[in-house]
């Protein structure tokens, strides 16, 4: 009987967070993987937006020298018609 106390007084003496310890943490690397997809997923999102983004101004300042080098033609043409 006095074994019994003593393996009961033993188990309360077990610091809180070494209880049911088994020397690995389950879950951890499978959450840590997923998470990492995830984030590389939002990175992704985040580039193929800002590079679209970049791309749109790209084109829209493409138009505007576009339209400046058909305006300097038509003056060029002009200027060279009344010689």
């Amino acid at each position: 009987m006095l074994a019994r106390v003593t393996r009961a007084v033993s188990a309360r003496r077990v610091p809180l967070g070494m209880r049911g310890y088994s020397g690995r943490s389950e879950g951890t690397v499978a959450q840590t993987k997923e998470f990492g997809k995830k984030e590389r997923a939002h990175e992704e999102e985040y580039t193929r937006r800002h590079d679209a983004e970049l791309l749109r101004k790209l084109k829209a300042e493409v138009e505007k020298k576009k339209k400046e080098i058909a305006d300097l033609e038509a003056k060029v043409g002009e200027h060279e018609q009344t010689k």
